[in-house]
């Protein structure tokens, strides 16, 4: 009886009301003989207020309010970015946990950590505080599955290899042939950063370099550790995780590449280890002392990102990691863009109404007065105003290479009533061609980077391939492919350059085909 019991027995005292409802023990030496009831009502009600704070720490912590369908494995995840854990109780129809860590100072972390951040397995938010218990003394035999899959994660964290006979899955046990991993990234609803990969990823050992690309329209990244075991302790914990509630999951797998030659420091690649490299063309440069401070701070759990893009909190953005934290709710950000660079003999408000259209709703748009070759963009929230800068930044709209950066105005200011300001700003809150109004509405799903692919609906029964090929050649481009779908109502249509594709989009979209049929423009992810 002195296996699991009394190790719940000790451990559930921290856990107020949860573990045996009202049966709590006097005290952490009275074994079992108070399980039927028989403690004192008192004591119970002071331990249910009792406060997770209010605890000596232990390098055991009591988890809570745990989801149903749990696994081990996910509830160790909780603990790896603090530290080795050490040993794992689960109590499965009670939905709670008992995870030893291997130092009192790692679950110290952690505690303060989640108090800041509150932890979610599987969307469902969980409460984690230390337990009365010094240590888990498990009976192995009882708690055999738990046990393999520790030992696995443990065998990763040192480097070494399970032995035989452990039931953990393969991916743990086979070491890890490259420092290098490749990562996609499904279901982008919401825009991820280099920023936010460094913050998320450091948590397993030294982030060397990383670089982002798009391919297949999907947004991919190469990123280098300066050790291959630390490449397998992130796969293991972080591959199939969502980095925001419900969207974008990590899909990891271990690179060809063994070593990154990374050219420049900017947006889209980094190499910690040589803050000195340029910015490239065309690319906003990393300041120095940021470089710098990336390099001294990859291995900072909590460390604050300098400059970092990502509306997130960095405490958020290290949470985000197991996919706990959703992205509302932590966004310090407002909804407005400031683009700059753009060509300001072209540019209208209704032109950047419709590019920025595709990643939300811009509600309000005004071009600056002395600095025509900028503009304040209004979206609907800082999450859409995130996603638009994510993908916008860097592309070229008539001409130049335009630039889009989170704005210090929280919002954009009309013109006073009767003053004229020459139609340089515009209000399109109550505008009927907002993607995104309707919640739920599919187009959230279809929100791909500009490419020269563009996919077309609403198209009227009488148009056909030459009559679209025609006016999208019109808009200055040339068509390089067309694909109707079976039913004529869609197509894909590719431009030569996205460049091309993204003023076809701007000119095109909710073009007047005839009978009301108003046409849908997007960009897609397919190639023709």
């Amino acid at each position: 009886m002195d296996g699991i019991a009394s190790d719940v027995a000790v451990g559930v005292k921290r856990g107020s009301d949860e573990l045996l409802s009202g049966s709590l023990y006097n005290s952490p030496n009275s074994g079992m003989s108070s399980i039927n009831g028989t403690s004192n009502g008192s004591d119970s009600k002071k331990l249910r207020v009792e406060d997770r704070m209010d605890a000596p720490p232990s390098r055991v912590l009591h988890i809570r309010k745990l989801p149903n369908e749990v696994t081990e494995t996910e509830i160790i995840a909780l603990g790896l970015p603090f530290g080795k854990v050490t040993n794992i109780l689960t109590l499965k129809g009670k939905n709670q946990a008992f995870l030893e860590l291997g130092t009192e100072e790692a679950a110290m972390t952690m505690v303060n950590y989640y108090t800041a951040v509150t932890p979610h397995v599987r969307n469902v938010p969980i409460y984690i505080q230390y337990s009365n218990h010094k240590e888990l003394k498990t009976d192995n035999a009882g708690n055999q599955r738990a046990q393999a899959v520790l030992q696995a994660v443990s065998a990763v964290q040192s480097g070494g290899t399970p032995t035989s006979g452990s039931t953990a899955s393969e991916s743990a046990l086979t070491p890890a042939p490259s420092p290098v991993l490749r990562i996609i990234i499904d279901n982008m609803f919401y825009p991820v950063t280099l920023d936010v990969l460094q913050q998320i990823f450091s948590k397993f050992g030294t982030v060397m370099k990383i670089i982002t690309f798009t391919k297949n329209n999907q947004f991919q990244a190469l990123l280098q550790y300066n050790d291959p075991v630390n490449a397998q302790q992130a796969k293991v914990a972080l591959d199939g995780q969502n980095i925001y509630n419900a969207c974008c999951t990590l899909r990891i797998d271990y690179s060809k590449l063994v070593n990154l030659n990374v050219k420049y420091n900017n947006d889209k690649s980094r190499d910690y280890t040589r803050p000195e490299l340029p910015a490239g063309d065309g690319q906003p440069a990393v300041d120095p002392s940021v470089a710098a401070a990336f390099s001294k701070d990859s291995n900072s759990l909590l460390g604050k990102i300098p400059g970092a893009l990502s509306p997130l909190s960095a405490a958020a953005a290290a949470a985000a990691a197991a996919g706990r934290v959703a992205l509302s709710g932590h966004s310090g950000a407002s909804g407005v863009l400031l683009a700059s660079n753009l060509n300001e003999e072209m540019v209208t408000p209704q032109s950047l109404f419709t590019l920025f259209g595709v990643y939300g709703d811009v509600q309000r748009v005004k071009i600056l007065y002395n600095k025509k070759d900028s503009a304040l963009i209004q979206m609907a929230d800082a999450n859409q105003a995130q996603l638009a800068m994510s993908h916008l930044n860097g592309q070229k709209m008539y001409g130049k290479i335009i630039r889009v950066t989170m704005s210090k105005h929280q919002t954009v200011q009309l013109p006073r009533e009767g003053l004229d300001d020459q139609g340089l700003t515009k209000d399109f809150t109550n505008s009927p061609l907002h993607r995104f109004k309707k919640p739920g509405s599919k187009n959230f799903q279809n929100i791909f980077p500009p490419s020269a692919t563009l996919h077309l609906s609403n198209i009227p029964p009488d148009i056909t391939e030459e009559d679209l090929r025609v006016l999208f050649s019109n808009s200055g481009g040339t068509v390089k492919a067309f694909k109707f779908f079976q039913d004529h109502k869609m197509a894909l249509l590719q431009m030569t350059t996205v460049e091309e594709a993204i003023q076809a989009l701007i000119d095109l979209h909710n073009y007047n085909m005839g009978d009301n049929h108003h046409l849908r423009v997007s960009f897609s992810k397919s190639t023709i």
